[in-house]
Formats: C-alpha cells, sequence, structure tokens
C-alpha cells in the first residue's frame, strides 16, 4: 500500500470519528420530552390584543398534543408539520400577512413549531396573532 493510499485511509477514517461524534452530541442536546402527567401555561394573544390564558394537564410530549387535546389549534399539514392557521377559535388572514407566532415565556419567538417542540411539566408558551411578514 502505498503512503498516499494509507493517508487518504486514515484521513477518511478520521472524518468518518468526527461525524459520528458529531450526531452523538446533537443527539444529547436535542430538547427530550418529560414523559407523564405535567401541566403547562399557554397564553393566546388575539388580534384584538385580548389574552385568553389557558392551564393544560397532559401527559402530552409535544405542544401540538396538548393543543389538540384542548381543541386550540387548527391548520395544514406540510413537509415540517403542522402550519397552525387557526388559534382558539380565530384564524389568521394572509391577505393581511397575519400569522400565529409561537413564543417561550419569555417572550422569546421559538424555532421549532408546535409538532416539534417538547414539553415539560411547568413550561409556559404564547401564541400570538402577528400582522406583517
Amino acid at each position: 500500500m502505498s503512503k498516499k493510499t494509507r493517508n487518504i485511509i486514515i484521513a477518511v477514517a478520521v472524518l468518518l470519528v468526527v461525524v459520528v461524534a458529531l450526531v452523538l452530541i446533537m443527539n444529547q442536546n436535542k430538547p427530550q420530552a418529560q414523559a407523564g402527567d405535567k401541566t403547562i401555561q399557554v397564553t393566546v394573544v388575539h388580534g384584538d390584543e385580548t389574552r385568553k390564558d389557558y392551564s393544560i394537564n397532559t401527559n402530552a410530549e409535544t405542544l401540538r398534543e396538548a393543543l389538540d387535546e384542548q381543541n386550540l389549534i387548527e391548520g395544514t399539514e406540510s413537509e415540517y408539520g403542522l402550519y397552525v392557521i387557526t388559534v382558539d377559535g380565530e384564524t389568521a388572514n394572509e391577505d393581511i400577512q397575519q400569522w400565529w407566532g409561537l413564543y417561550d415565556g419569555n417572550g422569546e419567538m421559538l424555532m421549532t413549531g408546535v409538532d416539534t417542540t417538547m414539553i415539560s411539566d411547568g413550561d409556559s408558551y404564547e401564541i400570538i396573532l402577528n400582522t406583517g411578514w
């Protein structure tokens, strides 16, 4: 085996080890659902800025499951999960650029959708009807 071939094999092996290590680290750091009974708080902020608070007791693992149990959301399925169109009976009007935003208890917009937001006991969320892209 030539020195060049051996170096290529070593480089590929090292690269493979690095990729496997990164995948393991990413899996350890992804949000995990809490199993069992939990209570979460959800505040819906409507287009007229009225607020409605819900205390949801659930065994669900994702926010979508918990909201579905309460019949709070409706939408259309996409390759990314549920695109929420209606919350607490109010439908976003896309003609005027309305959309439902999902926020954590600190007012920070979540980078996950309702399908991929894992919930734990004591979590708080806001779902706000926004206007304008």
